[in-house]
């Protein structure tokens, strides 16, 4: 639940950021002269406008994309960024051993299995949680002794 909730926060201040940005936009734009009395939307006759328009929309559809990326690479218990990729598979044999990147929680709460031919493959990101691995540890401790 902390993961969701992480994100939708991390939603609300790119949203609240882009409506700072949209209003300032408009303080600062000049609002186009009637024509005929009749008040007509910059959006259609202004090229300028049109254009700031295009580039605001394109940088907040990157800021989405960026958080969605930033959400992927984190842990789902502790929300620290997963970390030490490791390549498993090769790219000789992609039939018998896919080519996939996996990550791991620097507090050992899980791993992320990542396929690197998402095109070619049906296998999807794979969060795989690690249920107790210091008590695992410790038991293999007491069974060498």
């Amino acid at each position: 639940m902390k993961y969701w909730s992480y994100f939708i926060a991390k939603l609300a201040v790119i949203y609240g950021m882009l409506a700072l940005i949209w209003k300032g936009f408009h303080a600062v734009w000049p609002e186009p002269e009637p024509f005929m009395r009749v008040k007509q939307d910059p959006f259609a006759h202004d090229l300028g406008y049109t254009l700031a328009v295009l580039v605001f929309g394109l940088v907040a559809v990157g800021m989405v994309y960026l958080a969605l990326l930033d959400q992927r690479y984190r842990c789902r218990a502790c929300l620290r960024r997963l970390r030490m990729p490791l390549s498993r598979g090769g790219w000789n044999h992609v039939l018998l051993g896919p080519p996939r990147t996996e990550y791991i929680c620097p507090w050992g709460h899980g791993t992320l299995r990542v396929s690197d031919v998402p095109f070619a493959s049906p296998e999807r990101s794979d969060w795989r949680p690690i249920n107790d691995m210091w008590k695992e540890l410790e038991d293999l401790q007491e069974t060498r002794k």
